[in-house]
């Protein structure tokens, strides 16, 4: 039996990936812009997430991209996993959840 995954399953492994330059995580971090599971016909499912960084230059962006890739392969039912990187809105610190806010110092 097929296990049921659903996007909160995503994101709660994608807590444990953590921003390079900062000790937060990359979802309260608010850097996922969304994650999108689809169910392929041959069983499984393929996870999209978009996905920004903190700087568009970030030297670590192709490491952070193949560390969420990874991280979501490894999930029950994870047949294919792709990061899309976008810069559109860019991302700034409002996106922060509040425990990020207060983890940082900036509440």
């Amino acid at each position: 039996m097929e296990t049921c995954l659903r996007e909160e399953h995503c994101l709660e492994v994608l807590k444990t990936c953590y921003d390079p330059e900062l000790p937060v995580n990359i979802v309260d971090l608010g850097l996922i812009y969304a994650c999108r599971l689809t169910k392929r016909p041959e069983g499984g499912h393929e996870v999209l997430v978009q996905m920004t960084l903190t700087a568009p230059g970030c030297p670590m962006s192709d490491q952070l991209k193949r560390e969420v890739e990874e991280k979501l392969m490894d999930l029950s039912g994870v047949h294919r996993a792709r990061v899309e990187l976008v810069f559109d809105p860019p991302w700034d610190t409002s996106r922060m959840t509040e425990a990020a806010r207060l983890q940082l110092g900036l509440m």
